[in-house]
């Protein structure tokens, strides 16, 4: 039982580093915009990862991934790293991924319903996007909503609904290979 116990968390932490590499992989895509936050393909790593692998690791590899940020890897949108990053206009959303994280993992078995409660998720990510933005361009949170938020609605729920079809067949795979 012992090896089947280490072999499960061997695993899980292979896993949560390859989410981490997916996620800073998928920041690298970048369109740059006036506004300083680029349109990346951000979301889509981090609700497909957590679609497959659950809301614990999910987070977790969300959380591994903004942590070697901070420390100065160069993993974040343009090969940019450090704390600083976090502190500025793209701060907030990269944060707020970790919140989504959660809620794009969490395994219900109705796909609409998991879809809308990653919608949800996505809300919360740009919530704190928004405000970080708007405090520090000095704007209203409308304005950063229409700023910041708005350009990017389709590209993310879309991003999204396909993290969830992707993950369904990507997980039992992963079943059949973990035993």
């Amino acid at each position: 039982m012992e090896t089947k116990t280490k072999k499960t968390k061997t695993f899980q932490l292979v896993m949560c580093a390859m989410c981490a590499a997916i996620i800073a992989v998928s920041a690298q895509v970048v369109v740059p915009l006036p506004t300083q936050v680029p349109i990346t393909l951000h979301t889509f790593g981090v609700a497909l990862c957590a679609a497959v692998f659950g809301s614990l690791s999910g987070t977790v590899s969300t959380a591994v991934y903004v942590l070697l940020g901070a420390v100065g890897l160069p993993v974040f949108a343009g090969m940019r790293g450090g704390f600083d990053v976090l502190l500025g206009p793209t701060g907030g959303f990269l944060y707020g991924f970790i919140a989504m994280a959660f809620f794009c993992g969490m395994q219900m078995k109705n796909l609409p319903l998991r879809i809308a409660v990653s919608v949800g998720g996505l809300a919360i990510c740009y919530l704190c996007g928004a405000v970080q933005y708007a405090l520090l361009m000095q704007i209203d949170l409308l304005n950063s909503i229409v700023l910041v938020v708005l350009p990017f609605v389709i590209k993310d729920v879309l991003s999204i609904v396909a993290a969830q079809y992707m993950a369904i067949p990507i997980r039992k795979a992963i079943a059949k290979i973990s035993g």
